[in-house]
């Protein structure tokens, strides 16, 4: 039987850790971007229609789960620079379908391999199993705290 107060501490440091994390992992893309006339944001865009293809506002919203207004605005900014485009949206008449352009295409799979080639260096630091493993533990923390926030207050 595991040390139950002992793991939830180091459960609880982990979750915490999060935020520094996230913190780190913005600034590096944020290095990566200089020069690119992306911003965080915009990269994100990109990122959800490089793996998803062609989608709606609601549809990028969900997936980074956000609001659907604050994607709006990402949208408009990678519209105005010409990475993605509209076209009509057979499913629904007021939510254009979002896709990338050649240039934003381009852009994105640039600036994702440069990331992979940051994730190579850092992994090879850690075992395949250590880094497969808490991202099993994050994936379960993850949907276990989403779960208990849709819960009725503690």
């Amino acid at each position: 039987m595991h040390n139950v107060v002992m793991n939830s501490k180091t459960l609880y440091d982990l979750v915490w850790a999060s935020r520094p994390l996230m913190q780190a992992a913005e600034a590096c893309v944020e290095r990566g971007l200089v020069d690119t006339a992306l911003t965080v944001r915009m990269r994100a865009v990109l990122e959800m229609l490089l793996a998803h293809g062609e989608l709606a506002v609601p549809d990028i919203a969900e997936k980074l789960e956000i609001k659907r207004q604050y994607v709006q605005l990402m949208v408009n900014e990678t519209l105005a620079s010409g990475f993605t485009t509209q076209r009509p949206n057979p499913r629904h008449k007021r939510s254009s379908l979002l896709a990338l352009t050649d240039q934003g295409r381009a852009l994105i799979e640039g600036i994702m391999q440069k990331e992979m080639d940051v994730m190579k260096d850092i992994a090879a630091d850690f075992k395949d199993e250590d880094v497969s493993t808490a991202l099993r533990v994050v994936q379960a923390v993850m949907t276990k705290l989403k779960a208990k926030a849709e819960e009725q207050p503690w």
